[in-house]
């Protein structure tokens, strides 16, 4: 495959133990967007999200409502297909870590880090956070409770099998020196490098606590770690024969990105796989100044937007509002949907599209070649104001996105003043 016309965008994929919320759907338009565009632009595009379907938090849901856990996923996943085909979003690919192929993939890389010498059998014993899937020192903790769920963790010792994940600091230090790229923004790449650089210690990958999960290929007693199986979505979902891989783009939320910036090259670098090329870690949506979350109850269904106010306009808000390519946090408000929707969709772009069209109808179009003097120059400065937005933020191929300033740049020429446009007589072709 040709790199250079390649474009393979992922997102992080959605614990399905609820349904999906705004905070979901999010990053999921966003990437769809960039997919769209990448399309546009000619690129063999290939577009990945899905669910992440093991792991504790999974079974104890499952426990919940008397059912087994692939019976639950089941269920809960489609609502996620669901949820994104309501929003127009165009998946290549809907993968589930459940999917045979990527069990048959996770088998096999643990294998040959073993090989490599990568993995060795040990015991464990540290604070777990059921809502994360990982363990926390005291020093992280707030209060004694995960900083992200706000909840009390568990004091857990069972018999593990470890990755060394220490053997690679220098490689992954090495990695952002080398590749600043590797980590968007600026200031989640310095985070990353300043934890790095206090030291790793070396991974557990294996639990005996619970069942559910992939078989850890090494000991039968054991099931694969949710994040050792789910980061290696994106490698067993590129393509029929993983011909999409390297990734151009993984967009994920800050709470991943630990994950996916230092566990993630690290297993790639042991199996000896390429590197994606970039890690763009965006902000949170908040309500209220709180994050998003099902565990925190304030959950908003997209389903429920888009019944209300249309796919569109849900999509063009989420672009237009949030600051995406900085990387921080959005408040989530309805009222600035409805004056959105009201005022640049509904007042200014779909006024300008009913009398446009109502003037060719009756009028026709002549040559925009006709237009001369003062018309001319102004359709000018429009065409330029577009041109210029797509080199400054689109940057060729959207990568990183910046969403909001790229869409004030192209419709410019509408919420600035639309009644410009009137003075461009392109519909008859006078000066």
């Amino acid at each position: 495959m040709d790199e250079k016309n390649k474009f393979y965008v992922t997102t992080a994929i959605d614990y399905p133990n609820a349904e999906p919320h705004i905070g979901h759907a999010y990053q999921k338009i966003i990437a769809d967007v960039l997919a769209r565009w990448n399309r546009i632009l000619g690129k063999d595009v290939w577009f990945l999200t899905g669910t992440d379907e093991h792991g504790k938090k999974i079974q104890e849901a499952a426990e919940k409502q008397g059912k087994k856990p692939k019976e639950f996923v089941d269920e809960v996943s489609k609502k996620f297909k669901e949820a994104w085909k309501v929003l127009n979003i165009e998946p290549s690919r809907f993968i589930r870590t459940t999917d045979k192929d990527h069990e048959k993939l996770v088998k096999e890389v643990i294998q040959k880090c073993s090989d490599k010498g990568d993995i060795y059998k040990g015991e464990y014993e540290g604070l777990y956070c059921t809502g994360c899937e990982a363990y926390y020192t005291e020093k992280d903790l707030e209060d004694g409770c995960c900083p992200l769920h706000k909840k009390p963790v568990e004091k857990l010792k069972e018999e593990s099998y470890f990755f060394k994940l220490s053997k690679y600091q220098k490689f992954l230090l090495d990695l952002y020196e080398k590749h600043p790229e590797f980590i968007q923004p600026k200031e989640r790449r310095n985070e990353i490098i300043n934890r790095v650089k206090e030291g790793l210690r070396d991974l557990s990958i294996s639990r005996t606590s619970f069942n559910w999960g992939i078989p850890f290929p090494l000991d039968k007693k054991h099931i694969t770690y949710v994040w050792f199986d789910a980061l290696f979505n994106y490698y067993s979902g590129a393509g029929k024969n993983h011909e999409y891989w390297p990734a151009n783009l993984h967009l994920l939320g800050k709470d991943n990105s630990w994950f996916h910036c230092v566990y993630w090259p690290a297993f790639l670098k042991s199996v000896g796989f390429k590197l994606p090329k970039t890690v763009f870690v965006h902000g949170f949506l908040s309500f209220n100044g709180q994050k998003i979350s099902k565990s925190l109850g304030n959950a908003i269904s997209p389903k429920v937007l888009v019944e209300k106010y249309g796919a569109d306009a849900v999509r063009y808000f989420v672009c237009r509002q949030f600051p995406f390519a900085e990387g921080n946090d959005g408040d989530f408000d309805e009222s600035a949907l409805v004056d959105r929707y009201n005022n640049e969709l509904a007042n200014k772009l779909g006024n300008l599209v009913s009398r446009v069209s109502g003037l060719i109808e009756k009028n026709g179009v002549e040559s925009c070649e006709l237009i001369t003097g003062k018309q001319k120059e102004l359709l000018e400065k429009y065409i330029g104001k577009i041109k210029s937005s797509d080199k400054v933020y689109f940057k060729g191929n959207l990568v990183p996105a910046k969403t909001r300033e790229g869409f004030t740049g192209r419709i410019s020429l509408i919420l600035e003043n639309p009644g410009n446009l009137s003075e461009i007589d392109f519909l008859k072709g006078t000066d």
